[in-house]
C-alpha cells in the first residue's frame, strides 16, 4: 500500500474520529440537560409532597407552578399561606427530598412579608456536595410579594449534576483519549509508511545512479587489461579517461552524500570570504561542462555589470549553481536551454535567476521541491537518476547565508529558480 492511499485512509478515519468525539460532546451536553430537568422535577415533587404534608399550601388548589417560582438555576421561592415550625419543615423537606433523590445541598430561607425580614434559616446537608461557602453567598430576597415564602437556594446545583453524570463523563472521557491515541498511532504508522517508502526510494536511486558508472568503469576495465592493450594508445588513454571520469562522478556523489548527512540536524557551516559572483557563477558552469557538453545544453549567462561582490562561501555557492544548472540539463525531454541572469535586485539582496525550457513542476509539488530525497515526477522522463538530495542541500546553503529561494513554474514550459543573497 501506497503512502497516498494510506493518506485517504487516515483522512477517512480522521473524519470519522472527529465526528465520534463531537457526537460524544453532542450527548453529554444533552445528558447534562436532561440531568438538569430532572433535578427541577424531583425538587418540584418534592415540595408538593411536602406542602400536602405540612398544610402550608397558600391556595391547595392552585397548580404547583404557579406558586412555585425560580429566581435563576439554583433557586426556588414556594408561596406559603402558613408558616410551619422550623423543625416540621425541615423534617418534611428534609424526607421528600430523600425520596425523591435530591441529594444536593440546600439553604432553606422561610420569610416574613409583613416584617421584610427572614423568621428563621437552616441547611440541609448533603454528602456528594458538602457545604456551600457561605463568605460567597450573595442571597438577594424579593421583596413586596402576596404572601410569605420559602426560598429554596441550591448553590451546588452544577456540581451536583454533574456527579450524577460521572458515569457517563467517565466512559466519553475514555473513549476520546482511545481515539486521541488511535490518532496518533495512526500518524505514526502514515510516518513510518512515508520513511520507508522514502528509504526504498533511496536505495533504487542510489543503486541506479552507482550501478552504470560501475558497469562502464568494469567495461573500460576490461579493456585495459587486453594482452596487448599497451601498444594501442589511443584507445589506452580514452578507456583511462573514461575511468577517470566515472572516479570523479562517483566521489562527487559520495562528497554529497556525506556532506547532506553531516548537517541532517544542523545549521550548514560556512567559511565565508569575499566572492565576486559573476566570477563564481562562470566558475561553476564550467564545472559542470561535460554534463552540459553530453546533453547538448546550451547556456546563457547574463553577468551584472557593476561586478558585485558578497561575503559567503564560495564552494558551497558553486555547488548551488551546479545543482540548479544540473536539474535543469537533466529534466528536458527537448534540447536544454538554460539561462543565467544576477540581478541587482532591491536595496537588501543580489537575485541570481535561473530560467529552464524543461518539463516544468507541478504547483502541488512545489512545497515538497526541498525535503530530503524528495524527487518530483518527470512526466515522461524516466532515465533520470539522483538521490533527491540536490535542492535539500541548495535550500540548506541559502538558510546558511539568510538567502531566500523563490520558484515559479509552468508544466511543459519550464522553471524559473530566483537566489536572493544578502549584500551584507
Amino acid at each position: 500500500m501506497r503512502s497516498s492511499t494510506l493518506r485517504w485512509i487516515m483522512v477517512g478515519c480522521s473524519v470519522i474520529i472527529a465526528f465520534i468525539i463531537v457526537t460524544q460532546l453532542y450527548w453529554l451536553r444533552h445528558i447534562y440537560n436532561l440531568e438538569q430537568h430532572q433535578f427541577k422535577r424531583n425538587v418540584l415533587k418534592s415540595l408538593q409532597a411536602m406542602l400536602r404534608e405540612t398544610g402550608a399550601a397558600a391556595n391547595p388548589k392552585e397548580p404547583l407552578k404557579d406558586i412555585v417560582d425560580r429566581m435563576d438555576e439554583n433557586t426556588f421561592i414556594v408561596e406559603l399561606g402558613s408558616v410551619p415550625p422550623k423543625d416540621s419543615l425541615k423534617y418534611h423537606l428534609s424526607s421528600e427530598f430523600e425520596y425523591f433523590g435530591v441529594w444536593a445541598y440546600c439553604n432553606v430561607f422561610v420569610y416574613n412579608n409583613e416584617k421584610q425580614d427572614t423568621l428563621y434559616s437552616f441547611n440541609l446537608d448533603a454528602a456528594t456536595t458538602g457545604p456551600a461557602d457561605k463568605s460567597a453567598m450573595q442571597i438577594v430576597f424579593p421583596q413586596n410579594r402576596a404572601n410569605n415564602y420559602m426560598m429554596l437556594y441550591f448553590p451546588h446545583r452544577s456540581k451536583y449534576i454533574i456527579q450524577e453524570m460521572s458515569f457517563w463523563i467517565g466512559t466519553a472521557v475514555l473513549l476520546i483519549i482511545l481515539l486521541v491515541g488511535l490518532s496518533f498511532a495512526l500518524l505514526y504508522l502514515y510516518r513510518q509508511k512515508f520513511l520507508n517508502e522514502l528509504q526504498k526510494d533511496f536505495v533504487n536511486n542510489f543503486t541506479h545512479e552507482f550501478k552504470t558508472p560501475l558497469a562502464v568503469m568494469k567495461i573500460a576495465a576490461d579493456v585495459m587489461v587486453q594482452p596487448g592493450i599497451e601498444k594501442k594508445t589511443e584507445r589506452l588513454a580514452k578507456y583511462s579517461h573514461v575511468i577517470k571520469e566515472q572516479t570523479e562522478h562517483l566521489q562527487n556523489q559520495v562528497e554529497r552524500l556525506l556532506k547532506t548527512a553531516s548537517v541532517e540536524n544542523s545549521k550548514l557551516p560556512v567559511k565565508k570570504e569575499p566572492c565576486q559572483l559573476n566570477e563564481l557563477i562562470q566558475t561553476a558552469l564550467s564545472q559542470i561542462e561535460p554534463l552540459l557538453v553530453s546533453k547538448n545544453a546550451s547556456v546563457d549567462f547574463i553577468p551584472d555589470e557593476n561586478e558585485p561582490v558578497i561575503n559567503a562561501d564560495r564552494s558551497q555557492l558553486q555547488l548551488v549553481i551546479v545543482n540548479l544548472v544540473e536539474n535543469a540539463a537533466k529534466y528536458c525531454i527537448k534540447q536544454p536551454h538554460i539561462i543565467i541572469e544576477l540581478k541587482n535586485g532591491d536595496n537588501e539582496y543580489y537575485t541570481i535567476v535561473l530560467k529552464d525550457n524543461g518539463v516544468g513542476i507541478e504547483e502541488k509539488n512545489l512545497k515538497f521541491l526541498f525535503k530530503k530525497f524528495y524527487r518530483a515526477p518527470t512526466g515522461n522522463i524516466h532515465a533520470v537518476a539522483g538521490f533527491g538530495l540536490g535542492l535539500n542541500f541548495v535550500k540548506k546553503v541559502m538558510d546558511a547565508h539568510d538567502g531566500k529561494i523563490q520558484i515559479n513554474s509552468v508544466v511543459g514550459i519550464g522553471t524559473e529558480f530566483k537566489l536572493l543573497l544578502p549584500k551584507k
